[in-house]
C-alpha cells in the first residue's frame, strides 16, 4: 500500500457554493476517484469548480458492495475522496462502513473539514453549545418517534435533529408533546440559501409557525431544542418507593401522575425521575 494513498472525507457546501474550501477543491482535483452520494446531484458542484475527476455512487443501498471496490483501489495505492450531497459526510449520510473498514485495514483516512448544517445551526441558535447531542433524523412513524423523544426528555444537553419537509409538522407536534410545549427551540431551514430561516420560539410556537406557512415545510431543516432543566431536588424516600412500585405495573406517564397524587410530589420531577429509573 502506498504511503501517499488516502481516503479523504471532504465536506461540501450545504447551499452556497462559495463555502467550498480551496483545499477541498484541490483534493477533489487530485484524487483518482470521487465517491458521491448522488453523482447527478454532485455534478453541478464539481462542474462549478472545474473538477473532472471520475465519480462513482456510494449510497445507503450499495455502500457495502461499493466500499469493497474502493478499498481495493486504496490498497493498490490510489487516493479516493468521499463526498455527500451536502455538508460533512457520515452525519446522517453514507460512509460509516467505508471509513470503518479503511481504518481497520490500516488505510489513511483524512478529514477535509468544512460546512455542516448542524454546526451552522448551533452557531446562530442562541441555545447552549457547550454540550449538545446530535440525534439526526427521528423515526418516520409517530409511535417510534414519540418513544425516541420520550427517552430524550431528561437529556440536559441541547438536542439537534434533522427533519424532512414532509414530516416537520408532525415531528414538531411530537416534540412538544414529549419534550414539553414550552421548551425553547430553534428552527433552522435552508441555511446559506436564498430562503434561509432561523426562527426561535417554544416548540408550541414553532409548530404553529410551520403549520401556518407551507413555505416553511420545504427544504433542508435542522431543529434544535434546549436541554431539560435540572431536577430541582432529590425525591424523598417514600416518593421514590411509591414511584418504583407504580412503574412496575403502569406506563411511565401514568405512574408519575399517580405518584404525584399519592405523595404530593411534583409531577414533572417524578416524571424525570421515572425516566431515569426506566433506563
Amino acid at each position: 500500500m502506498s504511503e501517499n494513498s488516502a481516503l479523504y472525507i471532504v465536506a461540501t457546501p450545504i447551499g452556497n457554493l462559495g463555502d467550498m474550501s480551496q483545499r477541498a477543491v484541490e483534493i477533489l482535483q487530485q484524487v483518482a476517484l470521487i465517491a458521491a452520494e448522488d453523482t447527478r446531484h454532485s455534478a453541478r458542484l464539481l462542474q462549478h469548480y472545474a473538477v473532472s475527476t471520475p465519480c462513482v455512487a456510494l449510497h445507503e443501498h450499495n455502500e457495502r458492495e461499493q466500499s469493497s471496490r474502493l478499498l481495493q483501489r486504496l490498497a493498490n495505492g490510489e487516493s479516493v475522496a468521499l463526498i455527500s450531497d451536502a455538508g460533512t459526510p457520515l452525519l446522517s449520510d453514507p460512509g460509516f462502513h467505508l471509513v470503518q473498514q479503511a481504518r481497520q485495514q490500516g488505510i489513511r483516512v483524512v478529514p477535509v473539514p468544512g460546512p455542516s448544517a448542524v454546526i451552522a445551526a448551533l452557531s446562530v441558535s442562541g441555545l447552549p453549545t457547550d454540550c449538545f447531542k446530535f440525534i439526526g433524523f427521528l423515526p418516520a412513524k409517530s409511535v417510534a418517534r414519540r418513544q425516541r423523544l420520550a427517552a430524550l426528555a431528561a437529556e440536559s444537553c441541547t438536542l439537534a435533529f434533522y427533519e424532512s419537509p414532509h414530516r416537520i409538522v408532525e415531528s414538531l407536534t411530537d416534540m412538544a408533546h414529549e419534550l414539553g410545549a414550552a421548551r425553547a427551540a430553534v428552527l433552522a431551514r435552508e441555511l446559506t440559501k436564498t430562503f434561509e430561516t432561523v426562527r426561535s420560539g417554544t416548540l408550541a410556537e414553532l409548530g404553529e409557525f410551520v403549520s401556518s406557512d407551507p413555505n416553511q415545510q420545504k427544504g433542508e431543516i435542522v431543529v434544535l431544542v434546549e436541554g431539560a432543566p435540572a431536577v430541582e431536588s432529590a425525591l424523598d424516600a417514600e416518593a421514590e418507593r411509591v414511584l418504583g412500585i407504580l412503574l412496575a405495573e403502569l406506563p411511565l406517564k401514568q405512574a408519575a401522575a399517580l405518584a404525584a397524587r399519592l405523595t404530593g410530589g411534583k409531577k414533572n420531577q417524578l416524571y424525570q425521575r421515572a425516566l431515569t429509573m426506566k433506563k
